[in-house]
């Protein structure tokens, strides 16, 4: 299942590529604000994947932020922007999240956010939370939110493939299927966690239809995110806001060129 996993995150990485490319700066406005939403998997003191980036490259990017004049803001202040309900983040504002809920969240990246006082919001699918051996448990969760740094959100129940499942589902099996992804994470969460969980990411970065859009709408979500590496802006729909995958190698010019404001997939 996890190689699965990997696999399908590798080739939607591959297409945002594309997608990304093919957008002509015609259609943007010149006085277009971009905000970078870096993603993170999970922390070992070895790169052994893609999705792993090691404690000592992620306390480097943080202090590249810090030393370079960039202020981490939490990602309901962009959505907050981005819906028109707040004034415009600041300049060379980027936002950090993490998908999955892995133990390395916990163990790794909690004592470096709180090292440099920066926001996160979690992505949780709650069915591993507790139950899979990778990942945190509530009490670790609860842990996090308490510091004030982490936000929880929703990734789904069980981090489905939504597109496989519509093909191998009757319509009825697959919209029953899809509720219970969106409704039964959004009520755990807010069950366990306590607080408002109105933001999804995406299982495997996926680019859903309309009618998936909908229901994510119809259940209570008013934000969602993918995966195409480029910067959000006020252009793209608020149920497919755009970050960018980490990687262990993104660190020195790598990791500078991802905060540019033309910044895209490379």
């Amino acid at each position: 299942m996890k190689r699965l996993q990997l696999l399908c995150i590798a080739l939607l990485l591959c297409l945002s590529a594309v997608s990304a490319s093919a957008t002509t700066t015609a259609t943007q406005p010149k006085q277009s604000f971009r905000v970078p939403i870096l993603l993170y998997h999970r922390f070992d003191t070895r790169a052994t994947n893609f999705m792993t980036v090691t404690p000592a490259v992620f306390e480097s990017q943080l202090a590249y932020l810090r030393s370079n004049g960039y202020r981490v803001i939490p990602l309901r202040r962009l959505v907050d922007w981005h819906r028109g309900k707040a004034p415009a983040p600041p300049a060379k504002s980027v936002v950090l999240v993490a998908d999955d809920g892995h133990r390395s969240i916990f163990s790794q990246m909690l004592p470096i956010i709180r090292k440099f006082n920066v926001p996160v919001t979690l992505f949780i699918y709650p069915s591993a939370i507790s139950n899979a051996d990778y990942a945190m448990t509530w009490d670790q969760l609860r842990t996090l939110k308490k510091t004030g740094l982490f936000d929880i959100q929703s990734h789904s129940y069980w981090h489905p493939n939504f597109i496989k499942e519509k093909k191998k589902l009757s319509r009825e099996e697959y919209l029953k299927f899809v509720d219970i992804q969106l409704r039964k994470s959004k009520q755990k969460l807010e069950k366990e966690m306590g607080g408002q969980v109105d933001l999804i990411a995406w299982p495997f970065g996926g680019l859903p239809d309309q009618e998936l859009l909908e229901r994510a709408r119809q259940a209570g979500y008013s934000a969602a995110f993918t995966i195409v590496r480029r910067p959000a802006t006020a252009q793209d729909p608020a149920m497919l806001l755009p970050r960018f995958i980490v990687l262990d190698s993104d660190r020195g010019n790598r990791f500078e060129a991802l905060l540019k404001p033309s910044a895209q997939a490379q």
